[in-house]
């Protein structure tokens, strides 16, 4: 339930690709900007959030891609498809790649939103378990999932830039 009347979420299509490598690479600026090397950040839009690489998303069929917008302004999105993640997998596992929400309307229920979307979005598709990796030194991240029934299951080192991080791989059931 969204707690801001103004926002609304809806399901993206081919066409959503600004809107949503904007948002992507806003947010990321938003959260690590002063925590990762600026040049990192830089190189890690660059390609994570390039255009095309949204384009891939929504023109293909296991990929699952969800706007949240005020004003038809795109303030953050989800995406789901199948797991890329160094844990044992099952066949009914899904990853929720991205979750991301300009810090602005945090706190307002739209990112519960986006991962209640996610998690109905994937019983729909027939999945059991809901995956993400998560940067771990991400705290406000790591509280906001623990409280939506996360639990670690694993790590992974991430590439931002050049440099390696450490994250945590994370589970729920459905």
């Amino acid at each position: 339930m969204l707690s801001d009347p103004a926002a609304i979420l809806r399901t993206c299509h081919p066409g959503d690709e600004q809107a949503l490598a904007l948002v992507g690479a806003a947010t990321f600026l938003e959260s690590f900007a002063g925590v990762l090397d600026g040049s990192d950040i830089l190189a890690h839009c660059r390609h994570q959030h390039a255009e095309q690489k949204y384009a891939a998303w929504l023109t293909s069929p296991d990929a699952h891609l969800c706007l949240a917008e005020v004003q038809q302004a795109p303030i953050g999105y989800a995406v789901l498809c199948p797991p890329d993640l160094p844990v044992a997998l099952e066949p009914t596992d899904i990853e929720l790649k991205r979750i991301y929400l300009l810090h602005r309307f945090q706190g307002l229920g739209i990112g519960a939103a986006l991962l209640n979307w996610s998690v109905d979005h994937a019983r729909i598709l027939g999945m059991r378990r809901l995956l993400l990796g998560v940067y771990g030194g991400n705290e406000s991240g790591l509280a906001f999932y623990a409280r939506h029934g996360f639990q670690q299951i694993g790590t992974r080192q991430f590439l931002v830039g050049a440099t390696l991080h450490d994250d945590f791989v994370l589970g729920r059931y459905l």
